[in-house]
């Protein structure tokens, strides 16, 4: 491509190809999120129909990191990413991916239920020498054969998610260093985490389809949408290699990785601050959102709706995702208008689509479609702080928001949502603002956070950086759902006596919990962010590492 100076243009001059490509990376993160949650809304549903208990819920959803902390497996993937580049990182990560699916649905089917493999599963595990000795194993004795399998394929799954997530912040900086980078991640963020919504509207449809209860057509609907997420890698990978060509660029040969550069990278202050803010932000918001609709579900009273109702149908369900996606389009396409008159024509649209989308899950009476209002606020305000970032820089001092936001909205779920669990309009209306208030605290995360990753470190060991950086929030993402899970069967003695008892139903246990240990343990997760959010603002000024310049030098 030439311009009229004759000087030679590539892909990511265009603006146009470098949101292509931001689209395609953001559409495969989305599918992975859905899939990474896609059991957390049909918790009770695991509890009641495959004997999860929330400690073998807990341990499963955990399960997710192990590989990726305790073989160093995001490490290697770093490594990987260097040595071998985007392109062939961004295929490996969808295939490993997609075969942890494969594995995590068996696990949960019918035709699993029975058979050899689950004998297998309930002989074996049970002890793994050493890793029990350190309270860090993946299965324990008693927990359900079913569970154990689907917690080897999620091992799997997460090895290629978290693969996929270095390597997409590696390929937004190769498309938009020097350019509209925070805007870029933001928004890449903020489309993907609309997989939450997604997996919170559909999962539970899927799971009790036809009037007959099937928890693994739930995850073989997130197995289908890995499918196209590989797809959509292997679109990137020859946009991604056209790209090359024209810059003479040699991904896979240039800067190869060396032990010495993970020296260079654990030296700097900055970069620990900033990974231990990364790993208290995801551990006070992804745990979470495993647990987050069963936390509505034990705080809020939610009256059956008619089987022949309209809310009851399926029917109800699209049409409440289409308006979803009325919301989040219109919310982010706003961001880009220079019209005042579109922008606010567009904004009215966002809220009041919001408003009906939040009628329509009042009316449905499911917590699951409470919770997926979740992404939408932040869908809207990720791109302006992104910009915000860009232009004014200020980076740290948003962190420094983001944790007084998650400290507030973690102590209401604590203590004020229960005060309103007999108010059937109040109890909802707290609940939505307080998650959309929630959504919008973790925006600030991808705005923010991600983007300054590159001020700390050399560019050609940039995605060791990411991978390192991964590694340590996996710590977090591994501990806290087997902690939450823990702790709720810990302070609900009760509850878990009077289930062994056969006292109360696996469906009635499944929704009385009290939640209010786990969500403080949550909000200090937050209160430990925000100590450290103030002491990253006074390193950037004493080292001067650049956190609050803008990304885009005048």
């Amino acid at each position: 491509m030439k311009t009229t100076d004759n000087l030679t243009q590539t892909l990511r001059d265009s603006a146009a190809m470098r949101w292509t490509v931001l689209l395609f990376l953001a559409f495969a993160m989305f599918c992975s999120y859905i899939f990474m949650d896609i059991l957390s809304p049909i918790k009770d549903l695991m509890q009641s129909t495959r004997g999860w208990d929330s400690t073998a819920f807990g341990t499963m959803q955990g399960s997710e990191t192990f590989l990726n902390v305790f073989v160093f497996f995001l490490i290697f993937a770093g490594i990987i990413l260097d040595k071998m580049g985007v392109r062939f990182t961004a295929i490996l990560s969808g295939v490993v991916m997609l075969v942890g699916a494969v594995i995590n649905w068996y696990a949960v089917t019918e035709a699993f239920a029975g058979s050899g493999l689950e004998a297998w599963f309930n002989s074996h595990l049970n002890y793994i020498p050493g890793f029990d000795e350190l309270g860090i194993s993946p299965f324990y004795e008693g927990m359900p054969a079913s569970a154990k399998f689907a917690a080897v394929g999620f091992m799997c799954f997460g090895c290629g998610v978290e693969m996929a997530g270095i390597t997409v912040s590696r390929g937004i900086v190769k498309w938009f260093k020097g350019r509209e980078m925070a805007l870029a991640m933001g928004s890449e963020m903020a489309l993907a985490r609309l997989g939450v919504a997604t997996c919170m509207i559909f999962s539970p449809m899927f799971a009790k389809w036809g009037g007959v209860i099937d928890v693994s057509r739930s995850v073989a609907f997130g197995v289908v949408l890995l499918m196209i997420a590989l797809i959509m890698f292997i679109v990137y990978f020859f946009m991604d290699k056209r790209l090359d060509e024209q810059t003479g660029e040699a991904e896979e040969k240039d800067d190869p990785f060396k032990i010495s550069d993970l020296g260079a990278i654990l030296s700097s202050s900055g970069f620990w601050l900033v990974a231990l803010l990364c790993v208290l932000y995801y551990s006070a918001i992804f745990p979470f959102q495993k647990y987050a609709v069963n936390m509505l579900q034990c705080n809020l009273s939610f009256s059956e709706v008619p089987a022949d109702s309209f809310w009851a149908t399926n029917t109800v369900t699209v049409i409440q995702y289409v308006i979803m996606l009325v919301v989040a389009a219109a919310a982010f396409a706003s961001n880009f208008c220079k019209r005042t008159a579109v922008k606010g024509g567009l904004l009215a649209l966002a809220c009041l689509s919001l408003i009906v989308f939040c009628y329509m899950g009042y009316m449905r009476q499911s917590a699951e479609t409470v919770f997926a209002v979740f992404p939408l606020l932040a869908v809207g305000i990720t791109p302006i702080l992104g910009n915000y970032v860009d232009h004014k820089g200020k980076a740290a001092s948003m962190l420094v928001v983001g944790s007084l936001l998650l400290i507030f909205c973690h102590l209401t779920f604590a203590f004020v949502l229960p005060m309103f669990k007999e108010s059937a309009v109040g109890g909802i209306m707290v609940a939505y603002l307080t998650i959309l208030v929630l959504g919008a605290s973790f925006s600030l995360v991808p705005a923010s956070l991600w983007p300054s990753v590159p001020k700390l470190v050399d560019a050609k060991i940039i995605g060791s950086a990411y991978a390192l950086i991964f590694w340590i929030q996996n710590i977090g993402l591994w501990l806290f759902p087997l902690l939450i899970g823990k702790v709720l069967d810990q302070t609900n003695p009760q509850l878990v006596a009077d289930l062994k008892a056969g006292v109360i139903t696996p469906e009635q246990a499944a929704v009385s919990y009290d939640y209010t240990a786990p969500l403080v343990m949550l909000a200090c997760l937050g209160v430990a962010a925000l100590i450290l959010g103030f002491v990253l603002k006074v390193v950037d000024k004493k080292k001067g590492l650049g956190l609050e310049e803008p990304n885009i030098k005048a």
